[in-house]
């Protein structure tokens, strides 16, 4: 049987049974109870009343926080030759067409998104398998299939991801790291709620959210009242 921290049982007890009111409050408490030695990610975890199996009942969307989340991300584009200097300029980090797509089937996957260009999805289509479990497969409604390279690409780099609703209907998000200010968390955790509030797929009918919270990566869940963003 694992042995629990002094820490985080500390931690534990310190949230246990409480549902937070005041979002400054909620955030304060957790960046004190993010004690690990390591910068720990900040997560928002969003239980909806949706069943996506239903297509009107999906979450699959994209959002730019105003503060990013501290991640640099490894972009790849699989595009025309003739765009390669395009891509290269705006911010690809890994460019190029059949070859990266030899190098995909051979499972290096050496980036943490992959756009494309129209034309090349054909060729990726052998590649559902392999891509779509790690979320990498490039879809429109993402906005990673595109004819604007330049301007996807810098609103990618910029902080702009992809964050959908699992099987269960849960949202499990980061918006940002423990060693973020206070308000650069509490403008993050605003925008990222806004942004899922906005996207409420067509066939949700009543009450929208069941219940929301946050943690860091070691830290212990601290609830939210729903009110809390009114």
């Amino acid at each position: 049987m694992q042995k629990v921290s002094r820490r985080h049982k500390e931690n534990f007890e310190r949230t246990k049974n409480i549902v937070y009111s005041n979002i400054d409050e909620a955030i304060a408490v957790l960046k004190e109870t993010a004690t690990t030695k390591f910068v720990e990610s900040v997560e928002l975890h969003a239980n909806l009343n949706i069943d996506p199996k239903y297509a009107d009942q999906q979450l699959r969307t994209t959002v730019t926080l105003p503060n990013g989340i501290g991640k640099q991300v490894v972009i790849a584009v699989l595009t025309n030759e003739e765009n390669f200097e395009e891509a290269k300029s705006s911010g690809g980090d890994i460019v190029g067409n059949d070859e990266l797509i030899a190098q995909i089937t051979q499972g290096q996957i050496n980036f943490d998104l992959l756009i494309a260009t129209p034309n090349m999805m054909p060729k990726l289509a052998k590649l559902g398998r392999m891509l779509g479990p790690k979320g990498l497969m490039p879809s429109p409604k993402s906005g990673t299939v595109t004819s604007t390279l330049q301007s996807t690409l810098t609103e990618f780099k910029k902080g702009k991801f992809e964050y959908k609703a699992d099987k269960t209907g849960i949202v499990h998000v980061n918006f940002g790291k423990s060693n973020f200010t206070n308000e650069q968390l509490v403008e993050n955790l605003k925008a990222l709620y806004q942004s899922i509030e906005q996207n409420r797929p067509s066939g949700v009918k009543g009450k929208y959210f069941k219940s929301v919270s946050i943690c860091t990566t070691m830290g212990p869940s601290v609830k939210l009242d729903l009110e809390i963003f009114a």
